[in-house]
């Protein structure tokens, strides 16, 4: 008993080390891409802005045209039922401690719910990355990343990983359109809303596709 409780703590204190590497990679070259981006876009049109906004260790955030990507590090390491994913791979039954994973999840919001505090305002999620005890990923995404399959040994953690992981999820934000919505369902609005400076007749985003299919990058 006291052996297998040592070796699962242990594999879950370096998978928690390696997701955080992870995100410190992640991190970095989000802040090297909203650079590159940047002078491009002044070239263009001084009046576009992308922005880096750190919020703290395990969270930090893009703004652009309208929208905002939310990376976010969660700090508990997790596990999934037998049947999900790439659980039943002969790459995981290998090694017990392959059956353990720190996430880093990708939210896309509009950038004006976040600055006017529209609390009922949803963000959908574009993709949730998940990173093993070989430093290994498995990434599961909307079907706008349009990402080929591919098998969880030999997706590594790279920098040029990292790097397509933020591209994609920027692409797959700006191409999710706001929509408006129909004129019925904004003929009233509640003083609560009024008062909460809510704007019910904002546009809203149509939402994403969801696979939870296996991606590689």
């Amino acid at each position: 008993m006291f052996e297998g409780l040592k070796q699962k703590s242990t594999a879950k204190q370096a998978i928690f080390r390696n997701t955080q590497a992870a995100f410190d990679c992640l991190r970095l070259v989000t802040q090297e891409l909203v650079v590159e981006l940047s002078r491009k876009l002044t070239m263009l049109d001084a009046s576009v802005v992308i922005e880096y906004r750190p919020i703290n260790e395990m969270e930090y955030h893009i703004k652009f045209s309208g929208d905002l990507l939310v990376f976010i590090m969660h700090s508990n390491v997790v596990t999934f039922a037998d049947d999900y994913g790439p659980m039943n791979s002969a790459y995981v039954n290998e090694d017990f401690r392959r059956r353990f994973f720190g996430h880093i999840m990708a939210y896309n919001f509009m950038a004006d719910s976040i600055k006017y505090q529209r609390l009922n305002d949803p963000g959908y999620l574009v993709g949730r990355l998940l990173v093993n005890i070989d430093n290994h990923y498995y990434l599961e995404g909307v079907q706008q990343l349009e990402l080929p399959d591919n098998d969880m040994s030999d997706n590594k953690i790279t920098t040029e990983a990292m790097r397509l992981f933020v591209e994609s999820a920027m692409i797959a934000a700006v191409n999710n359109d706001l929509i408006a919505p129909p004129l019925p369902e904004i003929q009233k609005i509640s003083v609560k809303q009024k008062l909460e400076n809510q704007q019910v007749s904002r546009g809203s985003k149509v939402g994403f596709s969801f696979s939870a299919q296996q991606q590689h990058f």
